[in-house]
């Protein structure tokens, strides 16, 4: 696989994710199983150098309707 087409898979399997959740967060009403899901990551941690200050952190929540949005977002990019 080269580097273009896997830059595609990423961008393709991070949108369905965004999207999943995005739609899973509008239907929590009626649906909330959707919004199952655990947080990874780690916490934030600062750096300060006087002249600047760096802060690292990142932090990721993986939701079924995350994972349904993959699923979705990969069967639709095979098709294309």
């Amino acid at each position: 696989m080269n580097k273009s087409k896997m830059f595609y898979w990423i961008l393709i399997i991070l949108v369905g994710s965004i999207l999943g959740s995005i739609i899973g967060s509008a239907l929590d009403n009626y649906l909330p199983i959707l919004n199952y899901g655990k947080s990874i990551g780690l916490d934030p941690a600062t750096l300060n150098l006087e002249v600047f200050t760096i802060t690292f952190g990142f932090r990721a929540k993986l939701t079924v309707a995350g994972i349904i949005g993959m699923i979705l977002a990969i069967l639709i990019f095979r098709k294309l």
